[in-house]
């Protein structure tokens, strides 16, 4: 039977972080820089997203499935996450993978639904934040691989 999940705590987690960081990022003089363009790279025009899994076998299908289907230039697999959150009115405990995944803004949506449709649980977690600044040529390098749509 497939257990019905939200990963609540996880998601305040990290969306608390990256909003944090992403918010006061600043150059070596100090001007804020989190909303302008770094060379030629428009701040968010790509994303991470991030969606946990029961285990690596899942988030491994999953990882390829988005890179083979040109919804994602790289996914990061991180393993032996615990994720605790409410569910039907009970704390639940779980250990779980968390995916890392590099993509364009645009392509969030049909992210999403892939990993909806290829996903065990009901309710399973896809969310994403803009990338403000990076690497340019990576970024560059994620604009290659995942095509406008």
């Amino acid at each position: 039977m497939i257990i019905l999940k939200k990963s609540v705590l996880l998601s305040t987690v990290i969306f608390s972080l990256f909003k944090k960081n992403s918010a006061f990022l600043t150059t070596m003089s100090g001007e804020c820089s989190a909303n302008k363009t770094s060379g030629s790279y428009v701040s968010g025009t790509h994303s991470v997203a991030y969606v946990t899994a029961p285990n690596e076998e899942i988030g491994k299908k999953l990882a390829h499935g988005l890179v083979s289907n040109k919804l994602a230039a790289c996914v990061n697999l991180i393993p032996k996450i615990t994720s605790i959150y409410e569910w039907e009115g009970k704390i639940e405990e779980d250990s779980e993978v968390l995916l890392m995944i590099k993509t364009r803004t645009s392509r969030i949506p049909e992210l999403t639904e892939f990993v909806k449709k290829n996903h065990p649980y009901t309710v399973c977690e896809v969310i994403s934040m803009p990338i403000a600044n990076g690497n340019e040529e990576y970024l560059k390098w994620v604009g290659e691989i995942v095509p406008t749509k």
